[in-house]
């Protein structure tokens, strides 16, 4: 197959370069402005409470990769550099051991109130050495998050429901919302963090109810009856912490009953004024909407689809925007990638850097949050692989680390998303997909995810900015983010390998 050739010719407004072939043409126009990112980031459930207590050097190494920005001499980054790390507070499973009814050790969680309604900051001791580190790596963003509520305020006493119902009673929101103010306080006592958002719902379309790990379901009203109640809470002790909804299991029930009809069209519900469930008006909550991308990124065709419908659906609500707050590969997505089994090479990293090109430049989401960081499981959910084993053992990164790192190290919080323009790019559907983003610093970066099993060799064409020396950084079967520059791109080619996701970096 012969190398995709495209011309990005660099204008600085006197005129434009004529090509010598005829080129697949890309634009990059930094006046035309999208979404501002607010972050990327990962979560600690369920392993860092394991790993946390590994010997310091392995446990330094996994944080390393997950949060820092450094580079070695030879300008080797060191890290993919999360900007947001999500907390599990935990429910109390870990604290009920066997008698939780979540029979793998790993999924349980524990919480800082224990039995006899003592409250104890060191339950959480591994994971508050990865939060820890991730503030001494220079992360700002965190988010605490529940999957159930703590078992002493549950209806059946478990982390998990019973028979899909909701496993709070509303005569108990209050307490929750209490549980919650001590749990921030406590947190930033104990470690100097405070918690910038509170996710305290998550996925509440499904049914939580098989003890596969923690998890509780909830209705619309259910959902906005607690926030409310949270809400009142955070105003009267003056925090500052704001809260993050739904976390709704798939994107289209932002927008769409589907087969849950008191538990969809949800950014409506919380954000439309005229909705009886609104939340928009509560200066305590994050004026975003939050959901997963799972089981809607294959096809291809599907997954464009559903993010067109999303974009326009949040368009409708002023001053919306939307996160994408949780992913990894699950499900056997109609066939072009299996969840199952680890994948640490390139065909997973593809499919990944794939979904998040689309969740960003078709969804327009302002943050991509990943979800386990560090995983023990034989499936494609982690960034990082450990064994499993409470003290100590072997760890292994993964392309979809450093994939990801493609887009996180280099698009930093309050980048813009710019505009990208490839001329017949039907053709070029799914090979070659490009997203840029100008940084608050006028620094840009070109994230291009080539799956092609040829080359592209693509000159910079630039409108509204003029960019200097050019960096690349290639993830690919050859390297991890492994840095590359270009004196005078603007006159030569850059090759782009076949199956790699690349970052060019430039100062406009």
């Amino acid at each position: 197959m012969r190398p995709i050739i495209l011309l990005l010719l660099c204008v600085t407004g006197a005129g434009v370069v004529q090509a010598q072939v005829k080129p697949v043409v890309v634009s990059v126009d930094a006046g035309v402005t999208y979404q501002t990112i607010s972050n990327f980031g990962a979560s600690d459930a369920w392993s860092c409470q394991f790993a946390g207590s590994w010997p310091d050097s392995k446990k330094q190494q996994l944080a390393d990769w997950l949060f820092s920005m450094d580079t070695t001499a030879q300008g080797q980054p060191q890290g993919i550099g999360l900007s947001l790390w999500r907390f599990n507070i935990g429910a109390g499973s870990a604290q009920q051991g066997d008698a939780s009814g979540i029979k793998d050790e790993w999924r349980r969680a524990p919480s800082f109130l224990e039995a006899g309604n003592t409250w104890n900051w060191k339950s959480h001791a591994g994971q508050l050495w990865f939060l820890q580190a991730a503030k001494a790596s220079g992360v700002q963003q965190f988010l605490a998050f529940l999957n159930s509520p703590p078992v002493q305020l549950t209806k059946n006493g478990k982390a998990f429901a019973s028979e899909g119902k909701c496993n709070i009673d509303s005569s108990r929101y209050n307490d929750l919302a209490a549980y919650l103010v001590q749990v921030l306080n406590g947190v930033y006592t104990t470690t100097g963090i405070r918690f910038n958002y509170i996710s305290p719902v998550n996925e509440p379309q499904w049914d939580w109810s098989d003890g596969g790990q923690e998890g509780c379901p909830y209705t619309n009203e259910e959902v906005s009856g607690l926030v409310r109640s949270i809400s009142r809470a955070f105003a009267e002790k003056g925090l500052a912490t704001k809260i993050l909804v739904p976390e709704a299991g798939q994107l289209n029930y932002l927008y769409e009953k589907g087969n849950k009809p008191a538990r969809g069209s949800q950014a409506g519900y919380f954000f439309d004024p005229r909705s009886a469930g609104y939340l928009g008006n509560l200066p305590q909550v994050q004026h975003s909407v939050a959901a997963h991308s799972y089981f809607t990124t294959s096809p291809y065709s599907k997954a464009v689809a559903v993010r067109k419908k999303l974009a326009a659906d949040i368009a409708n609500i002023g001053g919306l925007d939307f996160w994408q707050s949780e992913y990894c590969i699950l499900g056997d997505n109609a066939g072009e990638i299996n969840g199952s089994k680890r994948d640490l090479g390139m065909d997973a990293a593809l499919y990944l850097a794939r979904v998040i090109h689309t969740d960003l430049a078709v969804a327009n989401a302002a943050a991509w949050q990943y979800w386990l960081a560090i995983s023990p499981y034989n499936y494609k959910d982690g960034l990082i692989y450990i064994d499993k084993n409470k003290t100590g053992g072997q760890y292994h990164d993964s392309k979809m680390l450093w994939a990801l790192g493609n887009y996180s190290r280099f698009i930093r919080p309050g980048a813009q998303r710019i505009q990208v323009t490839i001329k017949d790019s039907a053709a070029l559907e799914k090979d070659l997909l490009i997203s840029a983003y100008k940084n608050t610093d006028n620094s840009i970066s070109i994230v291009i995810v080539n799956n092609g099993a040829a080359a592209a060799d693509i000159t910079l064409r630039c409108l509204h900015a003029q960019l200097g020396r050019v960096r690349s950084y290639t993830t690919s079967d050859k390297g991890n983010l492994a840095p590359g520059s270009m004196d005078n791109a603007a006159a030569n080619s850059i090759r782009i390998p076949a199956r790699a996701v690349v970052t060019l970096t430039a100062k406009s």
